[in-house]
C-alpha cells in the first residue's frame, strides 16, 4: 500500500477497511495524529482538504 505527505502534517494512505479500497485521511498536530476522514475516489480528497499537487510520496516504506 500507498502514502503520501503533504503540509501541515498530512497523511493519505491507500488501505484496506471491509474489503474496500479506501484512501484514509490523517493529520498530525502537536504530535498527535486526527483522522479526517475516508475517500472512496482521489477525487472526494479535496473534501478533506488535500491540495493533489502538494502530496509527495513516502518513500520510507521501502525500507521495510
Amino acid at each position: 500500500m500507498g502514502q503520501w505527505r503533504g503540509p501541515d502534517g498530512i497523511l493519505v494512505e491507500a488501505i484496506i477497511l471491509d474489503d474496500r479500497p479506501l484512501l484514509r485521511v490523517s493529520c498530525r498536530v502537536n504530535g498527535r495524529t486526527y483522522l479526517r476522514g475516508y475517500c472512496a475516489t482521489v477525487a472526494e480528497l479535496g473534501e478533506h482538504g488535500v491540495d493533489l499537487a502538494a502530496l509527495v510520496e513516502d518513500t520510507q516504506l521501502d525500507h521495510l
